[in-house]
């Protein structure tokens, strides 16, 4: 095997949080467009983020609000539980300000450090502390900026935005929602979103401030049925075990309800659904100050329907349902309604998610809609890809008559809007790093980024692959001379809704530094990823195991029959989560394919994962556990031929480390040699920068003495 020495990759890709600080992040443009604000920190190896604002006009960027400043000496780590949760949900590895709220005009912020909460003006640019009587978790303003509501405990809290007087210890607010008023058990909290909501749905939040400032709609969660487990930390067994309640596949979820309050006297109104029959909720929106737009969803997610709630009784009457014999999906941004009344969804329709306005499509067949990002008056703005090259995304207009491109076609492009002002971010595979620009008419500003550059040169080759037209990316060694042969990497996630075939030069960095180790890299995202249309994606459908593992297969010989340079006689195969469960399945059912595997945080029984997300695809295990039984990596562990690494985080609360331990037990009673590296304290996105640089070349090392020595 050929070898190309590049040490200080792994280096740069750890200290850079994967190459992602630095670059300006969570952008928000005010309603009239004149300001624009976003998260950056200093460098590409700095991960606190600082707050920062950005004059249309001008193009000049202010900082605003500087965490060292903000909290002087204090640590800045000292995070409430449920700030840490949240981080871990959203894969947050940076520090410093990592969420802010604005009002409706843009001219205050909050936002919470080592849970104490602090308010700024953006026109005067100062910030100032609150001090409120416990940790400070998701703070929110009002759209009037006069309010500030958020979560402290199990308590829902809203405080006034007003200068104090630095003696009065008073934070001049109250408790709306939370143990003390209802005198509750301890499993119930208000303001926050459950596990499977912040996990699988995408909903991070739980409480919705009205329009006029004046009520607020909350979430109550009872964790009561959801089963108690425990993860404890081996490498500390002093400490006591962490308890969290999962909901594993088959068991019962939390009990989630909608309560409207007025913020000013509070009063409260309860909203009403048959919980029964859709116990998810799923998104929550204001239409107007008077009225809710909800939506639920029944537990095998075959059934959505969105509800109009009154805020004066809680009574609800249906606006809409869609439906499917397989799943529906969550579309980030809908439902929605226009300022005209007409109501948003995107729904799959002849075969492709499409825009749904007023129950008409109005995106035409083979535009995949991934997102609504911004709904008008009288127009739409979505991001989308076309079916020729799920690869890439980009933002489009539906004005009411046609549909206009914001972005360039290629390329990764998404979207911030604020009146006639717009934010691009664009990546791709031809640009080193991303760009963000501000445009405004014949106004352009890029705002500077600080992410470093890669220390390698991705240049993937995308193919369309085989019969079935599988997505790949080849990435080959940056000196390699054609007629060699090459071992092969195959690099996938290859689970439902996500993408490793990206137009994207950060998204190809790892893999290419795996080819310059002397490997071909492919990348192949088979049946079951976004991007193709309806029939692709629910071809998983009961059954995550063989379609996703036929099309690695598949494409791994439709494109060395076309790269001789391909050494299918040594092929690899690394993955994480999702993709570490496909690496440890393709070396069991598949030795004759794959010669080495390693398998990172993998799911090996499906019954240990959770409910809204392995139900979705495997139904319910008490139902019918057939689907579960012949995708589950424990029934086949006798069946291991080859080496396999499994790496897994021991504080890992997504795929918990009883995976890969039974996993492992499994293997040792089928006398089968395999190796584990557990990692003490991480979680399932290894955020440590020294774990993360150190697990790249220990993958690198497996592989290079796994994989058989070729041959002459």
């Amino acid at each position: 095997m050929s070898r190309v020495s590049d040490d200080s990759f792994p280096q740069q890709y750890a200290r850079t949080q994967r190459l992602s600080l630095g670059e300006p992040r969570n952008i928000t443009v005010s309603d009239d467009g004149r300001k624009v604000v976003f998260l950056r920190s200093n460098a590409g190896d700095d991960p606190v983020n600082r707050l920062w604002l950005l004059d249309v006009e001008s193009g000049h960027e202010t900082l605003v609000a500087d965490p060292h400043i903000m909290l002087g000496a204090d640590d800045a780590d000292d995070l409430p539980p449920e700030e840490r949760a949240r981080r871990e949900r959203l894969r947050e590895g940076a520090g410093g300000i990592t969420s802010y709220s604005t009002d409706t005009h843009g001219a205050r912020f909050v936002c919470t450090l080592s849970g104490r909460l602090f308010v700024g003006d953006l026109h005067q640019v100062n910030v100032r502390e609150i001090r409120t009587v416990g940790p400070v978790f998701d703070p929110r303003l009002s759209p009037n900026g006069e309010w500030v509501a958020y979560v402290c405990g199990r308590s829902f809290r809203v405080v006034a935005v007003r200068e104090q007087d630095e003696h009065v210890q008073d934070e001049h607010g109250f408790e709306l929602a939370g143990p003390v008023l209802f005198d509750e058990p301890d499993t119930v909290g208000w303001g926050s979103a459950e596990f499977v909501a912040a996990e699988e749905m995408s909903r991070y939040r739980g409480f919705w401030w009205s329009p006029d400032s004046r009520h607020v709609a909350v979430c109550r969660v009872d964790e009561a049925p959801v089963p108690v487990w425990h993860i404890a930390d081996p490498a500390h067994p002093e400490r006591p075990a962490n308890v969290v309640r999962y909901p594993a596949a088959g068991s019962d979820d939390a009990i989630v309800s909608l309560h409207v309050f007025d913020a000013i006297e509070g009063t409260r109104v309860d909203v009403s659904w048959d919980a029964d029959a859709f116990p998810y909720l799923t998104d929550v929106d204001w239409i107007d100050a008077d009225a809710l737009m909800v939506t639920v969803c029944s537990r095998d997610q075959r059934t959505f329907v969105t509800l109009r709630a009154s805020r004066m009784d809680g009574a609800t009457g249906e606006i809409a349902r869609r439906t499917s014999d397989t799943w529906v999906d969550i579309v980030p941004g809908v439902p929605a309604h226009m300022g005209n009344g007409s109501l948003v969804m995107v729904d799959d329709r002849d075969g492709w998610k499409r825009l749904i306005v007023d129950g008409v499509a109005v995106t035409p067949v083979g535009m995949n809609v991934r997102a609504v990002v911004n709904v008008g008056h009288d127009d739409v703005v979505f991001s989308a890809n076309i079916a020729d090259h799920p690869e890439c995304q980009s933002a489009h207009r539906w004005n009411g008559d046609n549909i206009v491109a914001l972005t360039e076609l290629d390329g990764t492009n998404s979207v911030a809007i604020g009146a006639t002002t717009m934010v691009v971010r664009r990546s791709s595979t031809a640009l080193s790093r991303a760009t963000i620009t501000v445009i405004d008419g014949e106004r352009r500003h890029d705002i500077t980024s600080h992410a470093e550059e890669p220390l390698v040169n991705p240049r993937p080759l995308f193919i369309r692959a085989g019969a079935r037209r599988i997505p790949c990316a080849l990435l080959m060694p940056t000196n390699h001379v054609p007629g060699t042969k090459l071992p092969v990497l195959m690099d996938p996630y290859g689970g439902p809704h996500a993408q490793r075939v990206v137009d994207s030069y950060a998204a190809h960095c790892t893999s290419q530094w795996f080819a310059d180790q002397g490997f071909a890299v492919l990348v192949v995202d088979g049946r079951g990823t976004p991007g193709l249309g309806t029939d692709w994606e629910r071809a998983v459908h009961l059954d995550l195991a063989a379609p996703v593992l036929d099309d690695q297969v598949d494409a791994l010989l439709a494109v060395a029959a076309e790269h001789p340079d391909l050494d299918t006689s040594r092929v690899g195969i690394r993955g994480w989560s999702f993709g570490g469960y496909l690496a440890a399945l393709a070396v069991l059912r598949r030795p004759d394919v794959f010669h080495c595997a390693v398998a990172g945080a993998p799911v090996t029984e499906w019954r240990l994962y959770d409910t809204f997300y392995t139900e979705r695809y495997l139904g319910h295990p008490g139902t019918d556990p057939a689907p579960y039984d012949r995708t589950s990596l424990l029934n086949e562990a006798h069946r291991l031929e080859r080496p396999l690494l499994i790496v897994h985080g021991l504080a890992d609360d997504n795929v918990v480390a009883a995976h890969t331990l039974q996993m492992s037990s499994a293997l040792l009673a089928a006398g089968k040699p395999h190796e584990v590296l557990p990692l003490s304290g991480v979680t399932h996105m290894t955020p440590q920068a020294v774990v993360a640089e150190n697990l790249l070349r220990h993958q690198l090392d497996f592989l290079r003495r796994s994989l058989p020595v070729p041959t002459t």
